[in-house]
């Protein structure tokens, strides 16, 4: 069976361009162990901020089930010095771009993907097309793949999804999309190049 060509790359950011700081630098910042944080936080508050469903004043709020206060300009500070492109990911970024390969974002994220765009600026390669905050839907959510389709304008079989999460390349296929699961730049280049893309 030949390999297909993708004619759209669907980009997830964190934990695959960009380095997540939840598990690290947000435990830091509170003085907890990232299982302390997971315990007391909020079972869906920050699921609700990247539904876009709550805004910041909300999210600080409920941050913790308790209801404890939150410095939120100072989490703020602590994720956006944290932000950084992960290696190898900006020259493939830059080869894609050169190359023409229309690339798009497709995040489970709030509106603090603007702190993101600040420090990194993936905009120089990408569109910040689908962010959850913005669609209204999160990944696994099959919508969310049909969503992009419709929006895009092609069909399911023309687009590749790369994610660091297994789960999110599943929903993909299944919904009749690539998918590669994102472990490192290099084999990404290599899984890129298998498909022509590179």
């Amino acid at each position: 069976m030949p390999v297909v060509t993708p004619r759209v790359l669907l980009l997830d950011v964190m934990g695959t361009l960009v380095h997540d700081p939840f598990f690290v630098e947000v435990p830091r910042f509170f003085g907890m162990s990232l299982e302390e944080l997971v315990a007391l936080k909020h079972p869906r508050a920050w699921l609700d901020f990247e539904l876009g469903e709550i805004d910041e004043a909300t999210l600080l709020q409920r941050f913790f089930a308790d209801g404890r206060e939150v410095d939120g300009p100072g989490l703020k500070r602590a994720m956006l010095e944290a932000y950084r492109l992960l290696p190898g990911i900006e020259s493939l970024l830059h080869e894609l771009y050169a190359r023409s390969v229309p690339l798009h974002a497709l995040s489970n994220y709030p509106r603090w993907y603007e702190l993101v765009e600040e420090r990194v600026r993936l905009s120089r390669y990408l569109r910040w097309s689908f962010v959850s905050c913005l669609i209204g839907m999160r990944k696994p959510d099959p919508g969310v793949f049909q969503h992009v389709s419709n929006e895009l304008g092609v069909p399911a079989s023309a687009c590749l999804v790369i994610d660091d999460r297994e789960d999110n390349c599943q929903a993909a296929r299944e919904e009749g999309m690539d998918a590669i699961r994102f472990t490192d730049a290099a084999t990404l280049r290599r899984e890129l190049v298998g498909r022509g893309v590179l």
